[in-house]
C-alpha cells in the first residue's frame, strides 16, 4: 500500500505532466461528488452545473443532488438507503451534506488540491474528510492520491499526521448520533488516516474507466449489507447523451454497482434558439402616419390609445396607464408574459417609437404589479432610433436610460378596473424523505380566480381536487412537543380530496418615497388564516432592503374548509434583504416564528440572469434541538427553475421547491403569496439591470 501512495504522489509531482483537458469529463463517485469509482478526486464540475446522481451497489443505494455553487466550491445533498442496517429487514434512511472546496488549481506542475467534508452536519454515517490532489498526465490519463479520516481512514490507517500540531487529532471522539443535524466541530480531521488513490483512463470521447485503492473498510455495511474483500475498485462511465452518464462499477471485491447521472446547468437553456415572437420593429418618426393611428381624430387621441392598447395587449404588456405631457409620453404597463420586466420595457418602448405623434421625443415607462408602481424608466425616443441596429445596443441603451423612483401614484386607465381572471390547471405535490416512503406525491387540478375592483386591491382564492396519489397514505404520529403547526402535516392529506388552499383580501399601497405597503386578510395558506401586515423599504438605486412583517393567525380545520382549531398566535419578522452584485443574495429574517419560539433564518440564493434560482437556508430558534426532534434545527435547499427556460416560450410562470431534510414545528414560518420584496424588487435597478440583455428582444 505504502508503495502505491508513494507512486501516486510522485506521479503527481512530475513537471513534465501536461495541463489539465477540458475534454476529459470530470467523473461521478457513488457520492454524486467529483470522484473516481468511490473516492473522491481534487476536481471540480462546470461552474453553475446542478446534477442528481443515483447509484447502488452492495446493498447500499444513493440519491445525491449536486451543485457547483462557485468555481471552486462544491455542495451536495444525499439521501441514502442502507439495507439491514438496523437489524433484518430494518433498513435506514440516511440524510447528509457534503462539502468540496478545490484549494489549488492544476497547474502544469501542479496538481488541483481538494479539501473535503462528508455528512457535515447529518447523523454520522458517512462522516469523513479527505485532502486530496488530482494531476493530469496526458490529455486522456490523470491520477489521484489523498489522504482521509473518519471513515476515510478506515482501512490500513495510521497515526493522524496532525499530531504533530496537537495530540488531540490522534483521537477522534465517538459521535453522538442523537437527533443528526448538528456539526461536530471536535470531530473533524481527527483520529488515524489513511492513504486513498487511484487512475482514471479516457478511452474515447464517451468511455472512460477507473481503477481506486480505497480507503473506507465499509466496517457497519460488511456482513449485513455486503461481503467486503477487497479495497479495490474498478469502474466505467458512458457518455450516454450530452447530460446523461451511465456508469457500471466492481467494488470491495464483492459487490456490483450501477449509476446514473443526469446534469443541467442553468445558464445553458435546454433547446436551441427562442421561441419568443417577434419583436415590434422600431419606426423612425418620419415614418410615423399621425393620421392612420387616428391621432388627427376629434375624440383627442382616444382611438389612438386603444390602438396602443390593443398592440402592446398582443404583445403581452397590457397598457395599465398612459398620458402625455408636451413632449413626453407616460405610460404604465403590466408585465403578463416577459420572465424580465426590461424585456416588457423594450417592446413596450419599440411600440411606442411607431404610436406617438413625432412631437413625443421621450418615454416614461413604469412597470405596475397590483396597483404598485417600480421604477420609472426614461428612454429618448431618439436613442431608440439610433440604436436598433447598433451591435453593442444592449450596454448602451441601458447607459442612456435614466432608471428613477416613482414620485406620483399611479393613473389607470378608466377601462382597467374593475376586472376578473380566472383558470384551471394541472398541479403536482411533491413529498420527499418520509422515512416510511421517501418519495410520495399527488396530483389533480387546481382552480385559481381573482378580482381586482381597483388598483392595488386583490381578490384571490384557489381550490384543488385531487386526482390521484399517495400522500394520505402516511400514518406517521407527530412525536413534537411544541405546538404541531407543521409535523401534523399528513393529516391535512388524509382528510379529503378537494382543499380550499387559500381564500384571502389584500390591499397594496405606497406609503411613502421608498416605502411600500401590504395588508392581507383570510384563509392566507393550507394550515392558517388570519391577518398579515408588511412594510417594506427599498429604494430603487439600492442594494439593500429592509422589511417588516406582523402576523396574527388561527390554525385551520384539518379538513381545510372553512373551519379552525384552537391554536392561533402573533407572529413576525424583521427582514434584511442585500444584493451582491455577483448573481448571490443573502436574507435574514428574525422574529417569532408560528410554534411560538424566537430566533433568525438566514437565506442565500444565487440567482442567474435567465431566472434560475438556487439557494440554502437554516434556521436557528430558541428551541432546544432536543425538544426541535429529528434534525435539530430546520434548514434546506431551494430551487427556482423559469418555466421560460424549459419551455422555450415567453411566461412568468416558474417551478419552485424548498427541499427540506424533514419537516418539523421549530423553525416554522407563514407562506403567504406577494410578499413585498420579489413583488418590488424585480422593477428596481439591480433587476433592470441584470435583465437588460433582454431589452431588444
Amino acid at each position: 500500500m505504502k508503495r502505491i501512495a508513494v507512486i501516486a504522489f510522485v506521479s503527481l509531482a512530475a513537471g513534465s505532466a501536461v495541463e489539465a483537458q477540458d475534454s476529459f469529463a470530470v467523473r461521478y463517485s457513488t457520492y454524486g461528488l467529483p470522484g473516481m469509482v468511490d473516492m473522491p478526486t481534487a476536481l471540480s464540475f462546470p461552474d453553475s452545473d446542478l446534477s442528481v446522481t443515483v447509484s447502488d451497489f452492495g446493498g447500499t443505494s444513493r440519491i445525491t443532488g449536486s451543485f457547483q455553487v462557485l468555481p471552486r466550491v462544491t455542495g451536495s445533498f444525499r439521501y441514502s438507503r442502507i439495507r439491514n442496517d438496523l437489524g433484518p429487514n430494518n433498513d435506514r434512511f440516511d440524510r447528509s451534506f457534503s462539502l468540496h472546496v478545490r484549494l489549488l488549481e492544476e497547474t502544469r506542475r501542479r496538481p488541483a488540491l481538494t479539501l473535503g467534508i462528508n455528512d457535515l452536519i447529518g447523523t454520522g454515517v458517512y462522516a469523513s474528510e479527505y485532502l486530496v490532489a488530482t494531476k493530469h498526465l496526458t490529455p486522456r490519463l490523470r491520477v489521484t492520491g489523498g489522504l482521509g479520516w473518519g471513515r476515510l481512514g478506515s482501512n490500513n490507517g495510521f497515526t493522524n499526521p496532525l499530531g504533530f500540531l496537537s495530540e488531540t487529532f490522534e483521537t477522534r471522539p465517538s459521535r453522538d448520533t442523537g437527533l443528526g443535524g448538528e456539526a461536530e466541530l471536535d470531530q473533524f480531521f481527527r483520529g488515524d488516516a489513511a492513504f486513498f488513490g487511484g487512475v482514471e483512463v479516457k478511452a474515447t470521447d464517451k468511455l472512460s474507466f477507473a481503477i481506486e485503492y480505497s480507503s473506507d473498510s465499509y466496517a457497519r455495511e460488511d456482513g449485513p449489507t455486503f461481503d467486503y474483500r477487497s479495497p479495490w475498485n474498478f469502474g466505467l462511465t458512458y457518455k450516454l447523451r450530452e447530460n446523461v452518464n451511465v456508469s457500471a462499477a466492481y467494488l470491495y471485491g464483492s459487490a456490483l454497482g450501477v449509476q446514473v447521472t443526469f446534469t443541467t446547468n442553468p445558464t445553458e437553456p435546454p433547446y436551441d434558439g427562442g421561441g419568443d415572437p417577434a419583436p415590434f420593429p422600431v419606426t423612425p418618426r418620419a415614418d410615423v402616419d399621425v393620421a392612420a393611428l387616428g391621432w388627427t381624430q376629434p375624440n383627442g387621441g382616444a382611438t389612438a390609445v386603444g390602438q396602443l392598447e390593443e398592440v402592446l395587449e398582443a404583445e403581452g404588456v397590457p397598457l395599465h396607464g398612459f398620458s402625455i405631457e408636451g413632449s413626453v409620453a407616460r405610460v404604465e404597463i403590466e408585465n403578463t408574459r416577459w420572465r424580465a420586466n426590461a424585456q416588457a420595457i423594450g417592446r413596450t418602448a419599440r411600440v411606442l417609437t411607431g404610436a406617438m405623434p413625432p412631437q413625443v421625443d421621450t418615454f416614461v415607462i413604469r412597470p405596475v404589479s397590483n396597483g404598485i408602481a417600480g421604477a420609472e424608466v426614461t428612454i429618448r425616443r431618439a436613442d431608440m432610433e439610433e440604436l436598433a441596429s447598433s451591435l453593442d445596443n444592449s450596454w448602451s441603451s441601458y447607459a442612456r436610460a435614466q432608471i428613477e423612483p416613482t414620485t406620483t401614484p399611479s393613473q389607470p386607465l378608466a377601462r382597467v378596473y374593475p376586472r376578473f381572471d380566472f383558470g384551471l390547471a394541472p398541479y403536482a405535490q411533491p413529498s420527499l424523505f418520509d422515512p416510511d416512503a421517501p418519495v410520495r406525491a399527488d396530483f389533480g387540478v387546481q382552480l385559481n380566480a381573482q378580482f381586482e375592483p381597483a388598483p392595488g386591491f386583490l381578490f384571490r382564492g384557489s381550490v384543488r381536487q385531487k386526482v390521484f396519489g399517495n400522500l394520505d397514505e402516511s400514518d406517521r404520529v407527530s412525536d413534537s412537543v411544541l405546538p404541531r403547526v407543521r409535523s401534523e402535516t399528513n393529516i391535512y392529506e388524509r382528510t379529503g380530496p378537494t382543499d380550499l388552499m387559500n381564500l384571502t383580501g389584500s390591499y397594496f399601497f405606497k406609503p411613502g418615497r421608498d416605502l411600500y405597503g401590504r395588508v392581507t386578510v383570510g384563509y392566507l395558506e393550507r394550515h392558517f388564516g388570519g391577518v398579515s401586515t408588511e412594510v417594506l423599504w427599498k429604494p430603487v438605486d439600492s442594494n439593500l432592503g429592509i422589511g417588516v412583517e406582523a402576523n396574527y393567525v388561527k390554525q385551520r380545520a384539518f379538513d381545510q374548509g372553512f373551519g379552525f382549531r384552537d391554536y392561533e398566535v402573533a407572529t413576525g419578522h424583521a427582514s434584511l434583504y442585500y444584493d451582491f452584485n455577483n448573481g448571490f443574495e443573502a436574507q435574514v429574517d428574525a422574529g417569532r416564528y408560528l410554534a411560538g419560539d424566537w430566533g433568525a433564518t438566514l437565506t442565500i440564493n444565487r440567482t442567474f440572469k435567465n431566472g434560475w434560482k438556487i439557494g440554502a437556508f437554516a434556521t436557528l430558534t430558541d428551541v432546544p434541538f432536543e425538544e426541535f426532534g429529528e434534525g435539530s434545527f430546520d434548514k434546506g435547499l431551494l430551487l427556482t427553475i423559469p418555466l421560460d427556460w424549459a419551455r422555450g416560450d415567453p411566461t412568468r410562470q416558474n417551478f419552485g421547491y424548498a427541499l427540506r431534510p424533514i419537516l418539523r414545528d421549530g423553525g416554522a414560518r407563514l407562506s403567504i403569496r406577494d410578499r413585498l420584496y420579489e413583488k418590488v424588487n424585480q422593477s428596481h435597478e439591480q433587476e433592470l439591470r441584470d435583465g437588460w440583455g433582454r431589452f431588444w428582444k
